[in-house]
């Protein structure tokens, strides 16, 4: 007996949990490379791990997987000190690093005091910025409304990455992917990634060179379908608040959400009552072939590299399952 199951292999990479038990961080860095999967992702949220610190980390275990960064916050750091660090994990670690620069979300950088006068246009110096340093070039940006200011700052020859690595921007929102459709080497979408958003939001970054699309879901996979979309369902707590919508408008059931998550008094609540035929449009969930054919679908909508994230109190357990759909 055979199954439709689509025969290319999608890029496909894993997410390291944010709050992973830090004796658990390199076990699994080295048990996602073993397993095959092209990337590992860190993020850096606050109150959690810094990005930089993690995946200088990971890098140094590993062999040869990919290490992406995202999002490390424009407006958190000096972009010279940016690129130095970039530029040092690149040098060290050659053609293995992807870092993606953002706005950062909006309440916690105003938590912390740095959330620019012009978000767009921080961003937009901080990447060209960075970018530059990164290829040996000289900067200097005079930032109209703050937030970068350099004066003719360039890295040592020594210092500039053999490899320059890409820099990609983590962003949402018509006017920043337009954004980083401009200036950056590729975009990183937030979860949860459809092929409907993945479609809608290459067409506001319309990119005029290569740009590589990273595209972040929420997955579970498992023997038994029923079992992953239940294992699944949790971590979906946060769909449908404000930060969101670019997400899920393209979605014949967008407007049917927010009225579902206007009428739940919690998100336990909400998640409970999410029909099965959206938390499997949500997530890449279900069995092995049902996980391969949903990451055809977004290789196929422009996704360049989907990033899972392990869904389930046991994140090994659940990269080993995972494992099964590459």
């Amino acid at each position: 007996m055979t199954t439709d199951i689509p025969a290319r292999r999608p890029r496909t990479g894993v997410m390291l949990p944010r709050d992973l038990e830090a004796s658990a961080v390199l076990p699994f860095a080295r048990r996602a490379e073993a397993l095959g999967f092209a990337e590992l992702w860190v993020v850096e949220d606050l109150g959690f791990r810094g990005g930089v610190a993690q995946a200088a980390a990971v890098l140094a275990v590993t062999e040869e997987i990919e290490v992406g960064v995202g999002v490390l916050p424009a407006a958190a750091r000096n972009a010279a000190f940016t690129a130095m660090e970039l530029a040092t994990l690149a040098r060290l670690f050659p053609g293995r690093v992807t870092p993606a620069l953002g706005h950062g979300m909006p309440a916690w950088m105003r938590q912390v005091g740095q959330w620019p006068a012009s978000p767009l246009s921080t961003l937009e110096a901080h990447v060209t910025a960075v970018r530059t340093l990164l290829r040996g070039g000289r900067a200097t940006v005079r930032s109209p409304r703050g937030g970068v200011d350099l004066d003719d700052v360039a890295l040592d020859p020594s210092a500039v990455p053999t490899a320059v690595p890409p820099v990609l921007t983590g962003v949402r929102g018509p006017r920043s992917l337009a954004l980083s459709g401009r200036v950056a080497d590729g975009t990183v979408l937030a979860e949860p990634v459809t092929p409907e958003y993945a479609r809608a939001a290459l067409a506001h970054v319309a990119p005029h060179r290569e740009h590589r699309l990273v595209a972040y879901n929420v997955a579970a996979v498992d023997p038994d379908p029923d079992r992953a979309v239940a294992t699944a369902r949790p971590a979906l707590e946060w769909v449908g608040e404000p930060d969101w919508a670019p997400h899920l408008a393209p979605l014949p059931f967008a407007e049917d959400l927010a009225v579902l998550r206007a009428g739940c008094a919690s998100r336990q609540d909400f998640t409970a009552r999410l029909p099965e035929e959206w938390v499997r449009r949500l997530a890449v969930v279900g069995t092995a072939d049902d996980a391969r054919r949903r990451l055809v679908e977004l290789a196929d909508a422009g996704v360049t590299t989907s990033v899972l994230l392990p869904a389930g109190p046991d994140p090994l357990a659940a990269l080993e399952q995972l494992a099964t759909a590459l």
